[in-house]
């Protein structure tokens, strides 16, 4: 019998495969358990009255005096139109890592399985961009874009964002949006529409984030300290500027409330602050492992409530 390979001794690498099995692997299971939202989800479908967009309890305004003088029918509204907006800031951050991950396969050779994995899932991402695209359209919602600033940041990241920046600063978005999507997909109190898109992103997710973290951990031990600082600052960024923009503040006119009123009610939110540290409890701990966070960026960190 050979020998362990160094990946199968120590440390967290313990729990690496090989590269390319693992690849593999993700490519048969995409072939197995994939979806098309223009087929598999009914657009056309009437939506069902009283259900809410997301689970009431994560509102950003849940727990506030704003929350408690809303009407039902406009707490239903207000979660329909925060759904909307998270989505949207998922699109946004799915098409920055398309832009990567093209950027990633490039300059490989494509006749490796992890390469062929990258490219499945921009045809993913792809699929999800639409997917979030036609919920907003179908929901009668306006278009809750980045604002200005935060979509040129996004194209400075797109462009700079590489390496332990770039899987981690991925782990981050999926993550988050993860834990918020498997709790929203069980709760029969939401809508349809909205539990079979968090299942569908959950499910072609979990392919995404296993991708993500082992190619994290196989970068980590070979990135110099002046990349691995670069890194550390740039996941904080993209993190920091993430949580800050889950929740437009153009959603609380919907309810007719001022935007810098319910933005400046949300931000003061302790229940929402708790919701942001809990979205991020299990991605904080790996990425404190595997050193992409620490140090001086901690600040951004708590900052935006995300430990």
């Amino acid at each position: 019998m050979s020998a362990p390979t160094t990946t199968e001794k120590t440390g967290s690498k313990a729990r690496l495969g090989d590269r390319e099995a693992t690849a593999e692997r993700l490519l048969r299971s995409s072939v197995d358990k994939s979806y098309d939202p223009s087929i598999d989800i009914d657009w056309d479908a009437p939506l069902v009255e009283g259900k809410y967009g997301i689970v009431p309890e994560r509102c950003s305004l849940y727990g506030t005096e704003l929350w408690e003088n809303l009407t039902e029918e406009q707490r239903v509204t207000l979660t329909i139109h925060e759904f909307c907006s998270v989505a949207r800031i998922g699109l946004w951050f799915e098409m920055i890592l398309m832009q990567m991950l093209l950027r990633y396969a490039y300059d490989r050779d494509p006749r490796r399985a992890h390469i062929q994995y990258a490219l499945v899932e921009i045809a993913d991402e792809c699929r999800h961009s639409m997917m979030f695209a036609k919920a907003t359209e179908r929901y009668g919602v306006p278009d809750y874009a980045p604002k200005a600033l935060t979509h040129n940041l996004g194209r400075l990241f797109k462009t700079v964002g590489y390496g332990p920046a770039m899987f981690a600063g991925t782990l981050f978005v999926e993550e988050i949006l993860d834990q918020l999507q498997r709790e929203g997909m069980r709760d029969e109190r939401v809508q349809p529409l909205s539990r079979m898109i968090n299942k569908i992103h959950v499910t072609e997710e979990a392919r995404h984030v296993r991708y993500a973290r082992e190619e994290l951990q196989r970068i980590m031990p070979r990135t110099g300290r002046v990349q691995r600082a670069i890194g550390n600052y740039l996941t904080a960024r993209i993190a920091t500027v993430v949580a800050a923009n889950l929740i437009h503040p153009e959603v609380y006119r919907s309810v007719g409330i001022d935007p810098k009123v319910g933005a400046k009610a949300a931000r003061n939110n302790p229940h929402h602050q708790e919701m942001k540290r809990w979205t991020a409890r299990k991605l904080v701990p790996f990425l404190r492992e595997q050193k992409i966070m620490g140090g001086p960026t901690e600040i951004l960190w708590r900052r935006a409530h995300l430990i």
